[in-house]
């Protein structure tokens, strides 16, 4: 497995443990509609939280936040309507980022919560 993809796996694992100890309930990881992917779905209380996590190395070229642009938003949006219908779910969702930056083995772990809204298509 490429390098990269451990790291993106490992970040997952640390964001999914994350969310656990702050008393969210992981329902579902790496969850794909077609071509769309949700890293992690998420419950607390009465709200859905649709979870992308960004993780790196290093920010030498940026942050990981700056990596979720406006086509990922439409991508992400668009599974988790998916993910909603298919569930028949009523909760409100909200969309966070987790971003994961691992220095000497040492992860620093940032919460992004209401990271976006949906965008609004005509």
């Amino acid at each position: 497995m490429a390098t990269h993809n451990k790291l993106g796996i490992n970040g997952e694992d640390i964001a999914a443990a994350y969310l656990a100890r702050c008393g969210y309930s992981v329902l579902d990881r790496n969850w794909h509609s077609g071509h769309k992917e949700l890293d992690l779905i998420a419950r607390k209380d009465d709200e859905l939280v649709i979870v992308e996590v960004k993780t790196r190395s290093s920010t030498d070229y940026g942050t990981p936040e700056e990596a979720v642009d406006s086509r990922k938003i439409r991508r992400i949006v668009s599974a988790a309507d998916a993910y909603v219908r298919l569930k028949a779910l009523d909760l409100h969702v909200r969309f966070d980022i987790i971003t994961i930056v691992i220095n000497e083995g040492e992860p620093s772990v940032v919460h992004i919560e209401d990271a976006f809204f949906p965008p609004i298509w005509n």
